[in-house]
């Protein structure tokens, strides 16, 4: 019998016993209705506490649970993300180089700048002188 039928069956027993013991003690429905549950309850966590201390959840979960496909799906995606990552990073390493060289190219036009407006204010000082 598997693990579930047996709490189950327990469970359904527990019911019909609480419900034989609720009618043969109390007439009041609420009463009847209260302690039927409240056995049905007990009955249905001792079985659980009964399977888990005497029923072998390691081979049960040896079927669920295979070991080696995880370690293999496991592996792909470390290898996926590190692949991702060394792509991320050369990326960034261009993006860097980019930069630099725009810097370069924003210095270098300053500076012509300043040398073309350099030679304007020359040339406007030796307009004046003549």
């Amino acid at each position: 019998m598997g693990t579930e039928n047996f709490i189950y069956f327990f469970t359904v027993c527990g019911f019909f016993i609480g419900l034989m013991f609720s009618v043969l003690n109390f007439s009041d429905p609420t009463d009847i209705m209260i302690y039927t549950c409240g056995i049905t309850l007990f009955f249905y966590l001792f079985m659980h506490i009964v399977a888990i201390n005497f029923i072998d959840f390691s081979k049960f979960g040896k079927m669920i649970f295979d070991k080696r496909e995880h370690e293999e799906i496991s592996n792909y995606f470390i290898k996926e993300l590190d692949l991702r990552e060394n792509r991320l990073d050369s990326m960034l390493l261009e993006l860097d180089k980019m930069n630099k060289k725009y810097k370069e190219l924003i210095e270098a036009e300053a500076e012509t700048n300043a040398v073309v407006e350099n030679e304007n204010e020359n040339a406007d000082e030796y307009e004046k002188a003549a």
